[in-house]
């Protein structure tokens, strides 16, 4: 008697992919891979909301800032309207695809100095919600508190990822590649981190987060 196949779990509406450097990898750059990403890593901050804050020799006073991630007006167009704004959820990701471009090039990841607004090696992929369809109203009020388990793991996790990203730089400057079960670690850390953010600062998301690197 044929026993019936259980149906394959619908795939989580978030996904990171990073194309692996199959090439030698610039070493002079991942030498001074700490200053080279100086210059991006301002405008990332600058667009992660944070500002400058300069005065005048004559009173006047200039603050440069952006918005950066966001959450409770998200939070509360969910809870009162059961809304979540395009161009809102569009902004959140292109600001998630922006910082995690930055984030695998200070990893050593790649090589290629972080577009603003272009690909690269980094692909993201994160389903615009139906609101009333896929999102409990009430949900993002406690997010926070049922991801906490992931957030203790993700300490521990970006601790090694850390040591690998030390240990690749070492590789890299030695032989000029990235070895591949390091990056795949590092990716799977970056992964599962990418969830946890959907999932409870994003708000895209009902799906609890994986526990897994893949």
């Amino acid at each position: 008697m044929a026993t019936e196949a259980s149906p394959t779990p619908p795939v989580y509406p978030v996904t990171l992919t990073i194309d692996y450097p199959d090439r030698p990898l610039n070493r002079l750059t991942t030498f001074f891979r700490i200053f080279t990403v100086i210059p991006i890593a301002i405008i990332l901050f600058l667009v992660s909301g944070g500002y400058f804050d300069w005065s005048g020799m004559n009173g006047w006073s200039w603050q440069y800032a952006a918005g950066g991630i966001l959450f409770l007006p998200i939070l509360f167009m969910i809870l009162f309207r059961q809304k979540y704004p395009k161009w809102w959820f569009d902004w959140n990701v292109a600001l998630t695809k922006f910082s995690t471009r930055v984030g695998a090039y200070l990893g050593l990841l790649t090589d290629v100095y972080p577009s603003t607004d272009e690909e690269q090696a980094v692909h993201i992929e994160i389903a615009y919600p139906d609101v009333p369809k896929d999102l409990n109203r009430w949900l993002p009020l406690v997010k926070w508190f049922l991801a906490i388990p992931h957030y203790i793991i993700l300490f521990f996790l970006g601790i090694a990822a850390f040591v690998c990203v030390v240990i690749a730089w070492f590789a890299i400057l030695f032989t000029g590649r990235y070895p591949r079960g390091l990056f795949d670690f590092v990716v799977g850390v970056s992964r599962w981190s990418l969830r946890v953010t959907a999932y409870a600062v994003l708000l895209t998301t009902d799906r609890y987060p994986l526990f897994s690197l893949t």
